[in-house]
């Protein structure tokens, strides 16, 4: 019993020492393996770069103020407007200028519209054309989400497939040479040989086409975040299923109800028609008189001899009042007005036909994941049946009961099978990000 608790005592002893040995361990370990992360791009600092440095976003937003400065044109003519200047002109007889008014030294003009249907009209049509131009802007920030999302994603797994396909290739050597071997030993006929030949360069095609789709998937990514050339590109090779995020919708119904709540081109549909009512409307409203308040005020000059003309003669002159025009006969009004009619029924036909297009392209999306779905899931049971099958193929090579040609055809046939599971992997992936676009869903992932 003493030998015991002193042995306990002991280790209690020696348990605090261990531990700071082993987080000292911990510690040394852990500072090269964090300045290595530190060097890879996961997917959302990939994205976060995209928004940032994206020229097609940069377009998006110009041209989105663009539409709001085309607001504040048409806006400020039911603003004050002041207007000033001075000139000179000859007059031979009433002092007049071709306008019609008096020749002044001076002149200050104020204009405001206060009653004009048209020009209201196409203020509000241009107020929601903006509104369009707001969602072609986010529509822009979720095409460049997609597109970088989707060239990370396959980066990552034609990276993985290469180093796959690349120990194919050693596999396939190994094959050949114990092949060569057999046919020496008059044990294969020499067509092995060949056949094995052919299995090696379509494993060498695979690996140039790999490349080649590495180098160009390279190339996009550091064209959409603006990495430079000579840094460095790792990204993580993690598995980034968005399941979680379309958990959310259940059945087809709450899908199509989502996509038709946020989808873009939907809204900026709605907001045309609304456009056009507006015109339409101004139009109507046309036949009734406008109202502008109009002022002046100017200085006038004896050189005019305005007192030749008149008994008094006034330097300064103020003007201030309406203006009101009124239509009697306008042939352009009812113009205006039927071409805003057919205006208005073309863009309700539209917006009945994308809101039909709209179901129709959820309904397949949502359709193609769930295909998508089951097509990786086969594919990873296919590939674990693999893994498997190639743990037992060690065991009977370990035993002699296989050849190692034997045993490297197992080992080729569970890299084939990673190679399909990543490819359905990422098709899944691909369809996930289309219908969490489609459903107004993706901003909130890269959130």
């Amino acid at each position: 019993m003493n030998n015991r608790a002193n042995q306990n005592v002991q280790h209690r002893c020696n348990i605090p020492a261990l531990a700071g040995f082993v987080a000292l361990c911990a510690l040394l370990a852990a500072v090269p393996a964090r300045a290595q992360d530190a060097d890879k791009l996961t997917l959302h600092q990939a994205v976060t770069l995209a928004l940032q440095n994206s020229r097609d976003v940069k377009l998006a937003q110009v041209q989105y103020n663009v539409a709001l400065g085309e607001v504040g044109v048409d806006r400020a003519a039911f603003r004050p407007n002041l207007y000033t200047g001075a000139g000179a002109a000859y007059t031979h007889g009433f002092p007049s200028l071709p306008g019609g008014e008096a020749p002044s030294v001076f002149q200050l003009d104020y204009t405001q519209a206060l009653f004009d249907p048209l020009l209201k009209g196409q203020q509000h049509a241009a107020a929601d054309r903006a509104k369009s131009q707001k969602l072609e802007l986010d529509h822009v920030r979720d095409d460049v989400i997609v597109r970088t999302a989707t060239a990370y994603l396959e980066l990552s797994k034609v990276r993985h497939s290469l180093d796959l396909i690349r120990g194919e290739e050693a596999s396939g050597a190994k094959i050949l040479e114990a092949v060569r071997d057999r046919v020496a030993a008059n044990q294969e006929l020499p067509i092995e040989v060949t056949r094995t030949q052919l299995s090696l360069a379509r494993i060498a095609e695979r690996v140039v086409k790999s490349e080649d789709r590495e180098a160009f998937l390279d190339a996009q990514i550091r064209d959409l975040t603006g990495i430079p050339d000579g840094q460095s590109l790792e990204v993580e090779p993690e598995d980034a299923s968005f399941t979680a995020e379309l958990a959310t919708a259940q059945s087809e119904a709450e899908i199509e109800s989502m996509a038709i709540q946020n989808d873009r081109s939907l809204a900026e549909a709605e907001n045309e028609r609304a456009a056009r009512e507006q015109i339409l409307k101004g139009a109507r409203w046309s036949y009734f008189p406008k109202v502008d308040l109009v002022g002046q005020y100017s200085v006038l000059s004896k050189i005019n001899n305005y007192n030749e003309f008149y008994k008094k003669f006034e330097r300064n002159n103020v003007n201030v009042g309406l203006q009101i025009t009124i239509p009697l006969f306008a042939a352009k009004t009812s113009a205006n007005v039927a071409l805003a009619k057919s205006q208005l029924s073309e863009a309700e036909l539209m917006l009945g036909n994308k809101r039909q297009q709209v179901r129709f392209d959820v309904q397949q999306k949502a359709r193609s994941v769930r295909e998508l779905d089951a097509s990786r899931e086969v594919a990873r049971l296919d590939l674990q049946l693999a893994q498997e099958t190639l743990q037992l193929e060690q065991s009977k090579f370990d035993q002699n009961r296989i050849t190692l040609q034997e045993m490297e055809q197992a080992r080729l046939d569970e890299n084939d099978k990673w190679v399909a599971f990543l490819d359905a992997d990422f098709a899944r992936q691909q369809a996930q990000l289309t219908l969490l676009q489609a459903t107004g869903q993706l901003a909130k992932v890269f959130q």
